[in-house]
């Protein structure tokens, strides 16, 4: 069936960025798994394509579109090459929202040129080792200075996807104890310059998938962060993190439905040119129903991802339904993903086959951005259970 979630702006979109993997990104992706991360210089050849402008405001350097759609073409289009670009997409999906939706005017115009140029990569720090999801457990601290002119933060984060390049962290610090009533209280935003005195890089952490992706631990001791760097009202961080929530969500279910679409494509095409027993595995008919059901499954999860995607422009995509289009497309992929590989046989499980490392990236969508369980949590509330 036609899809009709996208138009003939995001269908060109589509044609420049396959072509721009294929040229940019494809010929030294084996250099980039060996290194653990995407080179730096790669991100200001994105802000030179225009990919981190495109919801940056026109004054800002941008090109001032509201459609989250373009983001879901370039989740597509790596998805379908077997790559990833790094940090990128925190950057522009989980940053760029709370700078829009927070900064002043003042700090929007200090850090929206770099952000779209990609001369100042943003990550966000929540996780804390030992908190895991429970974000209100968290420890680290910003405190007001004595003599009222800055915050001094102490504390530590870690699986910061983007925390090795990253020149702003927006990181979440308690300004204030919890309460017994609300342990959410006290929590604030605030927009750290990474060259900062005790700012440190930890550990870049070796991950089972994603290996492009620089992720790291970061520590803070005494950092001196400008009163001008708190982003929005101080002691309102959680409620802030909750409204960013079903668009993060959003991004991981199309970023799901892509990596499943991929695995048919990469399976069908191994199928079709391998041969056993004297004919191609693709005229078993097993395969056929194999393919065929994993189609089903990855047609299913495109209608989700596209309602989704509607309702998200529209402004109507609630955390239920983020969680619900999150959950389903996340266990779609891994099903559709694992049967895929099975198909490639022994060859499957070699780094070499995009399918093995996208069996590998996949793994973690139904981890972050809220597990499955916190997922049919946030349903079963909605359905008054």
């Amino acid at each position: 069936m036609r899809r009709t979630v996208f138009n003939e702006d995001h269908e060109a979109f589509r044609e420049t960025i396959r072509a721009f993997i294929e040229a940019e990104v494809v010929p030294v992706y084996d250099e980039w798994l060996a290194a653990g991360q995407a080179p730096r210089d790669f991100y200001y050849k994105l802000g030179e394509l225009g990919v981190f402008g495109i919801e940056v405001p026109e004054e800002y350097g941008g090109a001032g579109e509201e459609s989250f759609k373009f983001q879901a073409v370039l989740s597509e289009e790596c998805a379908r090459a077997g790559v990833s670009f790094g940090g990128s997409s925190v950057h522009t999906g989980l940053c760029l929202p709370y700078v829009m939706a927070y900064g002043t005017d003042e700090q929007k115009k200090r850090w929206l040129h770099g952000f779209a140029s990609g001369e100042t990569m943003f990550a966000i720090a929540m996780t804390e080792p030992g908190t895991g999801s429970d974000l209100a457990g968290m420890k680290t601290t910003a405190k007001l200075s004595a003599d009222g002119t800055h915050y001094v933060l102490n504390g530590a984060k870690t699986f910061i996807t983007g925390g090795v390049h990253a020149d702003r962290v927006i990181v979440c610090a308690r300004t204030a104890p919890a309460t017994a009533e609300d342990r959410r209280a006290g929590i604030s935003l605030f927009v750290v310059d990474t060259k900062s005195d005790g700012y440190a890089i930890g550990r870049k952490l070796d991950k089972l998938g994603l290996k492009t992706s620089d992720t790291a631990e970061l520590s803070f001791s005494d950092v001196k962060v400008p009163l001008e760097d708190l982003l929005g009202e101080e002691g309102k961080g959680f409620s802030y993190l909750g409204q960013n929530l079903p668009q993060e969500r959003l991004a991981i279910a199309v970023g799901a439905y892509a990596q499943a679409a991929a695995a048919i494509r990469f399976a069908q095409n191994y199928v079709q040119e391998r041969t056993v027993f004297g004919q191609t595995v693709a005229s078993f008919q097993n395969t056929k129903f194999e393919l065929a059901a994993c189609k089903a499954e990855v047609d299913a999860a495109q209608a989700v991802v596209d309602r989704a995607l509607e309702a998200h422009d529209l402004r109507e995509l609630t955390a239920a339904d983020a969680a619900s289009a999150k959950l389903f497309c996340t266990e779609v992929a891994a099903r559709v993903i694992d049967r895929c590989l099975q198909l490639h046989g022994g060859y499957g499980y070699m780094n070499e086959y995009p399918i093995a490392r996208l069996y590998a990236d996949n793994r973690v969508n139904r981890i972050y951005g809220g597990t499955s369980e916190v997922m049919k949590s946030i349903i079963a509330k909605s359905m008054g259970l």
